[in-house]
């Protein structure tokens, strides 16, 4: 079993989508694929949450969810205001290797270092104990470089393997800033991106979320990306930037 923990460098970044990208062609080679939601915030029971849309982009129905909180908020805050325990990530983890999988992604709420619980636990210390490779979402935009190289960094401390970073939601009309970005990932990360994902992917469906997936994700998550024809394409449009009428 490979267990892969999917968070972002912040909350709305598109976490959710690049985990059903990564399921859906998971799925579409043959492989047996659980996705796990180890807390669920800003969501009242019976309505649906993130893994409802991992579900509805990628086909996927071996869904877990641990814990659930009304509000909006950290798990460690949401459980507080709603009087609840908060998430177990020791438990968690052992569901977690219970599952006989050949793939089971874990998608974290918010970013790498929300609190789970009042004691700080976090997604780092669960893909720490999970042994777990992290891939990162990340805006393209303006303040996406501070993030990205925080939360890499936060990855070291922790002692965790990056599984690479994907751009959520690449936009159709980029800015000189979503451009020039790109590069300056890749040189924080220390390697190409993963992917970089079309802005609205959430609405599509089917065969066309996993034509998106395939394009939008590089090989070593099943798609064909590539991440040097992306670079080179966005510094040559970069370059002509002041010519655009």
């Amino acid at each position: 079993m490979s267990v892969l923990v999917v968070t972002g460098t912040d909350t709305g970044v598109g976490k959710t989508v690049v985990t059903a990208a990564v399921a859906a062609l998971a799925r579409a080679r043959g492989a047996s694929v659980a996705v796990v939601k180890p807390a669920q915030t800003g969501a009242r029971p019976g309505q649906p949450g993130d893994l409802d849309e991992v579900r509805r982009l990628a086909g996927v129905g071996d869904l877990h969810e641990f814990a659930r909180y009304t509000d909006a908020l950290s798990p460690a805050a949401a459980a507080r205001r709603a009087e609840l325990p908060p998430p177990d990530l020791a438990a968690a983890a052992e569901r977690i290797r219970s599952l006989d999988r050949d793939l089971v992604i874990v998608e974290g709420a918010g970013g790498l270092l929300v609190r789970y619980d009042d004691d700080g636990a976090t997604l780092a210390d669960l893909a720490h104990t999970l042994r777990a490779p992290v891939l990162v979402a990340v805006r393209p935009g303006l303040g996406t470089l501070n993030h990205t190289a925080l939360t890499l960094e936060a990855m070291a401390n922790h002692g965790l393997e990056p599984a690479g970073i994907v751009i959520g939601a690449w936009p159709h009309r980029p800015g000189l800033d979503d451009l020039c970005n790109v590069r300056d990932l890749e040189t924080i990360a220390a390697r190409p991106l993963s992917g970089a994902l079309p802005e609205r992917s959430g609405r599509l469906d089917g065969p066309e979320f996993l034509l998106a997936a395939r394009d939008g994700l590089a090989p070593h998550l099943g798609g064909v990306f590539d991440a040097a024809a992306f670079r080179e394409d966005c510094a040559a449009r970069a370059r002509t930037w002041d010519l655009i009428p």
